[in-house]
């Protein structure tokens, strides 16, 4: 079967270079399944892992928010922050989404920024979905 090239990198430099047989992404306007020589586009990425399927397995992504670009031969998503499942401190994600919950059932008392703790949580979520 045939392959795209894919390429995850951040800010902090890159963090997936491979090929994949599909890459399966959730963007704002919903799921994209990317098989070779799809018709390019651009569009923003929701935090949530991606799925690069090689051979029958997926290898996943953990991805928080960027964009997708897609041409008929190369995925490259610029992700704002992106880590490996073997690179995600379990423990520290727990306490993350710990503090996020607590802070969200705080919100209204304590004028918390209620959208910067939702982030938080869906981070911790998608890191602890991935390690786990």
């Amino acid at each position: 079967m045939s392959k795209v090239k894919v390429s995850v990198v951040t800010p902090d430099g890159p963090v997936y270079n491979g090929e994949a047989e599909m890459v399966s992404v959730k963007g704002t306007g919903g799921e994209l399944g990317i098989l070779p020589n799809h018709i390019p586009l651009v569009t923003p990425l929701t935090i949530n892992p991606i799925r690069l399927m090689n051979d029958g397995k997926t290898n996943l992504v953990a991805v928080h928010g960027g964009f997708i670009e897609v041409r008929p031969d190369q995925v490259t998503i610029l992700a704002q922050a992106a880590e490996l499942p073997s690179n995600i401190d379990v423990e520290r994600a727990r306490k993350s989404k710990e503090r996020a919950e607590e802070r969200l059932r705080s919100a209204q008392e304590d004028k918390v920024d209620f959208v910067r703790a939702e982030m938080a949580l869906k981070r911790a979520i998608n890191r602890l979905d991935i390690a786990e």
